[in-house]
This record gives structure tokens, sequence and C-alpha cells, in this order.
């Protein structure tokens, strides 16, 4: 079994958390453990951080520069993220703002979850552009009397109608 951290060791050192009813494993080299603490309990260690990988609660409590910063809404501070591993409340994301940015850009592609696009509607979107990039160039080939390009795009624009039409029944809920 490899250190989940530098995934090159051998694990040495194994760990369990049991909160509630979930179960967290993390199984470390020694150099590893050495470096996250897990060998010296005065230095003390979140299993969040070490899941994360990433120093989470550390960098919280230098981004406040020494305060403990407290969460309006809950009083949830830097130290309960550093033992419970996760925030309060939808607040603390706001509190934590300037702490977290750096976090969550290395956990995640951005700061903003822009969601997904459900594919019938993706397909109406890329339709009705090719349908308007269609009728741009049929306007041109009017323009410049080449009526067999004219025809052909006049025939591609019905068939991009008729599959825009087809897909929406399934975009209606």
């Amino acid at each position: 079994m490899l250190c989940m951290i530098c995934k090159e060791n051998p694990a040495k050192v194994h760990l369990t958390q049991i909160v509630g009813d979930k179960m967290q494993k993390v199984d470390l080299c020694e150099e590893c453990a050495k470096k996250k603490g897990v060998n010296d309990p005065s230095a003390g260690f979140a299993l969040a951080d070490l899941l994360l990988g990433l120093g989470a609660s550390q960098e919280i409590a230098q981004s406040s520069g020494g305060e403990d910063i407290k969460c309006p809404n809950c009083g949830f501070t830097g130290a309960d993220f550093k033992k419970a591993g996760r925030l309060g409340c939808s607040q603390c994301y706001q509190t934590f703002a300037d702490s977290l940015e750096g976090l969550l850009k290395t956990m995640h592609k951005g700061t903003k979850h822009v969601g997904k696009v459900p594919i019938a509607l993706r397909h109406s979107r890329d339709l009705s552009e090719r349908l308007k990039h269609l009728q741009k160039k049929l306007e041109k080939a009017v323009t410049a009397e080449d009526f067999e390009q004219a025809a052909s795009l006049r025939d591609e624009i019905k068939a991009a109608k008729d599959q825009i039409e087809h897909l929406a029944p399934k975009l209606t809920p």
C-alpha cells in the first residue's frame, strides 16, 4: 500500500478517524507522517489536513494574521475548522473567504460553480448558433448571386430548423 500523499513510498502509518457513522482512513509513509506532525503529539494535526493534503487549517490561521476570526452567524472559528475539517454554516464561506480562496483554487478548477447544461439544451443552443451562421452564409450567397450555394444552404437551414423542433419537446418539463 502506497502513501496517500507522496504516492511513492510504502505506507507505514495508518490512521482511522470515526465521526458519527462515517469512517475515514489515511495511509502515510514515515516521511510524510513526520511532515504532518503525526509522530509528534505536541504538534497536533487535523485529519482534514491530511485528507485535503493542503494544510487547510494552517492556511486559515495564517491568513487571519494570528487572530482567530469568528463567523458572526454560527460562531465557528479557524480552530473549529481545524478540528472538524469542515465549516459550520453557509455564512462561514463569506467570513473565511480570503483564506478559502487559495484552498479552493487548488482543489477545484475555480472558485465559482457554473453548473452543467442538460444535453438537449446544449444541442438546441448549438443548433441555434449553427442556424444563425447558415442564415448569414445564405444572405452572402444571395448577394453574390451564387444560387446553387444558396439552395444548398436553404436545405441545411430547413434541416437545422427541423432538428430544433424535434428537440423542443425534450426541453419543456
